[in-house]
């Protein structure tokens, strides 16, 4: 009876670590795209800083380098353990974008 009662509780736990990660990704993503849709939209970041006759040039530049460095920070598919701290704080930085912009599209109805 016992043996049965461990391995319920270490597949509940599987399931809510399942859960948590599923969560997280979605709020990674949800992170990204806010951050890449605040960088080239008509009323962005890029669009605020350079004037709209600029925002044009400046936000394909702005969302290609953005790209190009998201696909440096994804160069390394190693092992979980050889990952740095700097890595960490970029995936829930990114987690708490996403929460944010969140937030935002409830409460007011846009990003």
């Amino acid at each position: 009876m016992t043996q049965i009662t461990i391995r319920f509780k270490q597949e509940v736990h599987s399931f809510v670590n399942t859960l948590f990660q599923c969560l997280v990704l979605a709020l990674v993503l949800g992170g990204i795209g806010g951050t890449i849709y605040k960088v080239i939209s008509p009323e962005g970041w890029v669009a605020t800083a350079f004037g709209r006759s600029f925002s044009a040039g400046a936000a394909s530049l702005g969302s290609l380098a953005l790209v190009a460095g998201l696909a440096w920070f994804s160069r390394s598919w190693g092992a979980p353990d050889n990952r740095s701290l700097f890595s960490h704080f970029l995936v829930y930085g990114f987690a708490a974008a996403g929460i944010l912009y969140l937030v935002q599209l409830w409460t007011r109805g846009t990003i």
